[in-house]
């Protein structure tokens, strides 16, 4: 295994955590300096690893800037120029988008389901560790920064192979018949008198259908009811479709799920399935789609979409295996670094 030096992408999305869902049900709301700080510990974890430069973006509440300006580490920081700042998701597409051509060996994504559904338009197939930064995702994984950054730093520094320390994630994918196409890392779900660009949480007697890439039922969200009729994991070679309707529908059946953080409404059923990857579901206007959240797509009135599950998507960088096989290989051994810290706290490097 390799042990130079790489590059590695770190990608917070200031405006996360919050939003007007935060206060329509009780979810925890993040701020600047958390952000800050999880970048800190993330950069001195992916540095002990063998990154020696990092590619980050400024943001409205310099929240990239600020956590690295005092650092003392061997290491190069480049900020890099992705145009006007709009502080709109096409600041994270545009970013990046940059971040690739830029030669990112890999990216750490501080943000929800709905930025990392960004990241992977710009980048389908990105080698990436999804950090939650909140409470109401499925995508992004809560872990220890400073473990998450040693994890993307073995595979940004090539240290491991990309099979060996990570999985290809699936995508729910989209085309209309205009041609466009669209995806979801999580879920794409068609709403019933619903409005494009509302940030309030969904409204169960709206759904109308809801595929997912995984329905897990230990989560909140649109994914736990899928979850709670037919599980399905990031593992599982299947997607899941769910069926619902108005609450008076004859034939409906209500399923309670956690939709929200702390808040729990009734869905109303009328059929679930497995969905087998590649295989097409069609849904009909008009309504709205939402992908992973977000009201981006309406559909006119007898308007079609085909929506179906594929695994090409991000390479979701497991820490667990990342590191193990560094330990194997004895990354760590005879290894040098120093993190700045020990001349202002007298703390020793062994």
């Amino acid at each position: 295994m390799s042990r130079s030096g790489g590059t590695l992408g770190i990608l917070a999305n200031p405006m996360s955590g919050r939003d007007v869902r935060r206060l329509a049900a009780r979810a925890r709301r993040d701020n600047p300096e958390d952000k800050q700080n999880l970048i800190a510990r993330a950069v001195v974890g992916a540095a002990a690893a063998g990154v020696d430069r990092f590619l980050l973006v400024d943001d409205c509440f310099r929240i990239h800037r600020s956590a690295v300006e005092n650092m003392n580490i061997d290491a190069e920081f480049e900020f890099i120029d992705i145009g006007e700042l709009q502080t709109k998701p096409n600041d994270t597409v545009r970013a990046a988008a940059k971040m690739r051509e830029e030669g990112a060996g890999a990216l750490i994504v501080l943000g929800g389901d709905g930025t990392n559904r960004l990241v992977a338009k710009a980048w389908r197939d990105v080698p990436m560790v999804p950090m939650s930064t909140g409470t109401n995702n499925v995508y992004p994984i809560m872990q220890e920064a400073t473990v998450a950054g040693a994890a993307a730093g073995v595979v940004a520094s090539a240290a491991a192979p990309l099979e060996v320390a990570a999985s290809q994630a699936k995508l729910v994918c989209v085309e209309f018949e205009d041609g466009k196409t669209d995806l979801a890392v999580i879920d794409a779900v068609l709403l019933a008198d619903e409005h494009l660009g509302s940030l309030l949480p969904f409204e169960p007697s709206r759904l109308r259908a809801l595929v997912l890439a995984r329905a897990e039922p230990q989560t909140v969200g649109m994914s736990p009811i899928g979850g709670l009729l037919q599980p399905c994991f990031m593992e599982d070679d299947f997607g899941v479709e769910v069926r619902c309707s108005a609450p008076d529908e004859e034939g409906s059946k209500p399923l309670l799920a956690p939709v929200s953080p702390g808040l729990y409404r009734r869905a109303h059923i009328t059929g679930s399935r497995k969905l087998e990857l590649g295989e097409r579901t069609t849904v009909e206007g008009p309504a709205v789609i939402a992908f992973d959240g977000d009201r981006t797509r309406a559909l006119a009135e007898g308007e079609r979409a085909e929506l179906w599950v594929e695994r090409t998507g991000p390479w979701v960088i497991d820490s667990t295996r990342a590191l193990r096989a560094a330990g194997e290989d004895g990354l760590f051994l005879d290894r040098h670094f120093h993190d700045g810290l020990e001349q202002s706290t007298g703390v020793g490097c062994c």
